[in-house]
């Protein structure tokens, strides 16, 4: 649910689905990373993310050795070095397959859609910002990215994107795309599903070309979410909430049954003691 390795969860994962990635041990030294990079032959920018994680915490887009050096003086735990996947299309597709059955469905499909600007050949980088309430709310950590460009004028009708991490917490709007869900999709979210050992039930997020791509399963997965993730798409803006609680209802529901299934067949129960003692790891990281 929380706690696990991002890293071990996707090596459980066709290495046709997901970007190349690597594990880097805490500490380390940015000289040893860099050099990492170079041996295993990354190309810039990369996407650093911590091992465990979540809600975006530490995902940064290194562009060059500078932000290696930033980014190990900060960074307290492993971490993961990953190719960044260039594709148009970011999605969080959510899956759920009983164990009992041979077929799943997916269940919820958020469109996520980064947090931008558009020029009107007046305004300033920083008065577009401030006009924006999703960038506003961003307004300091903008600040000191685009700082050389703050007072910069976007020409009319010039679209520039802000944050390229899909992240909520980061000022990505959330969309409801359960209207792509079919048969199509299903099946081919069904094939991938089963090619992970032990998958029942979670959240891929995910890049793809085109929606055509999405339903033949043509996907690059950064991040496999297990029951600690939501159906993400009742975040979209006006999402009533009587239809929000149906879908989580729903959902916990569905997550009970699989738990039990799985219990049946042999699966343990977390307990107490293994509980507390992963909150209190995350709880720590993220105090700091």
């Amino acid at each position: 649910m929380m706690g696990e390795s991002k890293f071990d969860v996707l090596q459980k994962i066709p290495s046709s689905l997901i970007p190349r990635s690597v594990r880097i041990s805490y500490p380390s030294t940015p000289d040893k990373v860099i050099q990492r990079i170079r041996d295993e032959g990354f190309a810039w920018p990369v996407v650093f993310k911590p091992d465990l994680g979540e809600r975006g915490w530490m995902v940064r887009i290194v562009h060059t050795e500078e932000d290696v050096i930033r980014y190990i003086d900060e960074i307290t735990l492993d971490f993961i070095i990953q190719e960044r996947v260039d594709w148009p299309l970011e999605f969080g597709v959510y899956y759920r397959r009983f164990p009992s059955e041979d077929t799943g469905e997916v269940t919820s499909i958020v469109m996520k859609e980064m947090l931008y600007v558009e020029g009107d050949g007046m305004s300033t980088l920083a008065q577009l910002i401030e006009a924006k309430e999703r960038a506003k709310l961003q307004r300091e950590v903008l600040y000191h990215r685009y700082e050389s460009q703050w007072q910069d004028v976007l020409p009319k009708g010039k679209r520039m994107e802000l944050v390229s991490i899909g992240n909520h917490c980061l000022g990505t709007k959330f969309l409801d795309g359960c209207h792509l869900i079919d048969e199509r999709l299903t099946a081919s979210f069904d094939r991938i599903s089963k090619q992970i050992d032990g998958f029942y039930f979670g959240r891929f997020d995910l890049k793809t070309k085109s929606i055509d791509d999405l339903r033949n399963g043509n996907v690059m997965i950064m991040e496999l979410n297990g029951c600690g993730a939501e159906p993400a798409h009742i975040y979209q803006p006006g999402y009533p909430l009587w239809k929000a609680m149906k879908v989580m209802t729903r959902h916990w529901r569905e997550l009970y049954r699989v738990s039990m299934e799985n219990h049946r067949r042999g699966v343990h129960f977390m307990t107490l003691k293994e509980g507390l003692a992963i909150y209190k790891k995350v709880r720590a990281i993220n105090r700091g």
